[in-house]
């Protein structure tokens, strides 16, 4: 930070006999850098500075405590909207309108006393403005002994432990996202919208592209035949890395109650870091209170994700109505929420527990997990706690001889993938996933290049033999001959005698006639049937319809 010196180089004689009013001085001096000279080397005293500390109001105090706080400086943005702005005014103005005398905030209390400055600090964010105590002056006020001056300041959790109305409805974190993954990816390598792809889709999308699954909408084979492979506790804890890591997976873009809108760029990597240190300060396995810490951040770190606490230049819309969500006054529908967000990120990738007042009701309350508490999200039925990496085949898989194929959720996720691409996909129940073998879904896998024999060894191996006999037929048979049975729907003429169906063939309509089914009945081609009732009227003969 500037000292006092460069800080004052730009006030007139005028402003600086003002702040050695305040300070009890009189300067000797008559020009300006004199001047300067003589009341920096009267301010940076500590007696000094302990008498005007001593004075100072309640407010003006509390405001110096904030910068003594935050280590002498803070964005002024958020300085300002907490203790009030400095009115810009020239020399002959200040001298008619004397505003020392008649502060219209805290911060011209502490300005017109050098105890406040302005100045713009780079940043990670850019270039940003801050309100700020000269570095010199800084060091002494810290010497000064003041009780009511605060230590530097803590790693103390912002917000406060969660109330049991908070916290009387618990939704423990789970790993279901290693499920979800595993159905999107499926249903991407075989081009088919399934039945089962998780509500948070979008997001879904978002974070296995940042984990290098997908790119450009392509699978990335190794990785994910490694993603797939991988222990449900290694899997998972692959797709927290690439999240926290991530500069590109943008919360904000992904918050379903607003629309953002612009070529304006933020931050998201610089963002989560930021709140997830805020996060990890809360002790884990505690539950904590969700709008008590949104309301603190709020309250201290206002601008943790806004570029010199811009408010205007995002052009963010509600949802709902298309309401532009631009000042401060939206801070609560946009960083408010994205805060929130985070939080769930952290629930729906197994590492925070959720709980809210009631079944149905607002998440109020969440609780960080420990490393010991972790594995016990990828623990399948009967499976101990002491065992942290589960078995590669827990569950089951049950094959019935109408080719219904169940495969618990607890199986490994490997072989479901790739039973998945044979089959057609019902709804899932609970923790099963249902599939079905037909002609329609084995003629889809041959397509790209698999083999229903490939399918049969699969289910011989993964259920101990106890693949149906029908089903092992039909499998082998489907190989040698391909679909030997057809059910479709068909338009049928029919007419009364065989002349008139001899008559129909050798007119204009003759075209649109397919397979013949007896000597007066055949298939009316599709999308044929008005021109095969009109040229029937140019025959003279009205038909029929049961259409």
């Amino acid at each position: 930070m500037p000292d006092l010196l460069h800080s004052l180089h730009k006030s007139d004689l005028g402003h600086l006999r003002i702040v050695a009013d305040f300070w009890g001085l009189e300067l000797e001096s008559t020009d300006t850098d004199s001047a300067l000279e003589e009341l920096c080397a009267s301010l940076l005293d500590l007696e000094a500075v302990s008498e005007t500390l001593d004075i100072l109001s309640t407010e003006a105090r509390s405001a110096l405590n904030a910068l003594i706080e935050a280590e002498g400086k803070l964005e002024w943005v958020a300085f300002a909207r907490k203790y009030g702005d400095i009115r810009e005014m020239g020399a002959g103005k200040r001298d008619r309108e004397r505003p020392h005398l008649k502060p219209a905030s805290t911060s011209e209390i502490l300005f017109y006393r050098a105890l406040l400055a302005k100045a713009f600090f780079d940043t990670e964010k850019g270039a940003q403005e801050f309100a700020y105590i000269p570095e010199d002056l800084f060091e002494i006020i810290n010497e000064v002994s003041a009780k009511d001056i605060p230590p530097a300041p803590s790693n103390e959790a912002l917000g406060r432990p969660a109330t049991p109305v908070e916290k009387a409805f618990e939704i423990p974190a789970t790993d279901h996202i290693l499920d979800d993954a595993t159905t999107y990816l499926a249903a991407l390598r075989i081009s088919m919208e399934s039945n089962g792809l998780p509500l948070e889709t979008p997001a879904l999308q978002k974070i296995l592209i940042t984990a290098n699954l997908i790119k450009k909408n392509t699978l990335q084979p190794e990785s994910v035949k490694t993603f797939l492979e991988a222990s449900r506790a290694d899997a998972l804890n692959s797709l927290y890395s690439a999240w926290l890591k991530s500069t590109t997976f943008d919360e904000l873009r992904l918050i379903p109650t607003i629309i953002c809108e612009g070529e304006w760029k933020n931050q998201p990597q610089v963002t989560r870091e930021f709140l997830m240190n805020l996060i990890h300060d809360i002790p884990q396995g505690k539950w904590w209170s969700i709008p008590a810490f949104v309301k603190a951040i709020k309250d201290k770190f206002p601008d943790f994700q806004r570029p010199a606490g811009d408010y205007d230049s995002w052009f963010i819309k509600r949802a709902s109505d298309g309401q532009f969500l631009r000042g401060f006054a939206y801070w609560d529908a946009v960083d408010g929420m994205l805060v929130k967000y985070v939080i769930q990120m952290l629930h729906w990738l197994g590492k925070a527990d959720f709980a809210s007042p009631e079944e149905g009701k607002e998440m109020t309350a969440f609780k960080i997990l420990s490393k010991v508490e972790e594995p016990a999200l990828s623990l399948s039925k009967g499976q101990k706690s002491n065992d942290l990496r589960p078995s590669t085949f827990d569950g089951k898989i049950i094959v019935s001889s109408s080719g219904k194929i169940t495969i618990s959720r607890y199986f490994s996720r490997a072989v479901r993938y790739q039973i998945s691409r044979f089959c057609e996909w019902d709804e899932p129940k609970k923790d099963d996933y249902i599939y079905s073998v037909s002609a329609k879904s084995l003629k889809r896998a041959h397509e790209q290049g698999l083999k229903a024999e490939q399918l049969l060894a699969m289910l011989v191996k993964y259920t101990n033999g106890n693949v149906p006999p029908a089903l092992v037929k039909a499998l082998k048979r489907w190989d040698t001959n391909g679909a030997e049975a057809r059910v479709e729907s068909l338009l049928v003429l029919r007419v009364t005698k065989p002349e008139i169906m001899e008559e129909m063939r050798k007119s204009k309509a003759g075209k649109y006639l397919g397979e013949v089914l007896s000597p007066t009945a055949v298939v009316v081609k599709s999308g044929a049937i008005q021109k095969v009732l009109a040229e029937l009227a140019e025959l003279g003969l009205l038909a029929e319809t049961n259409l």
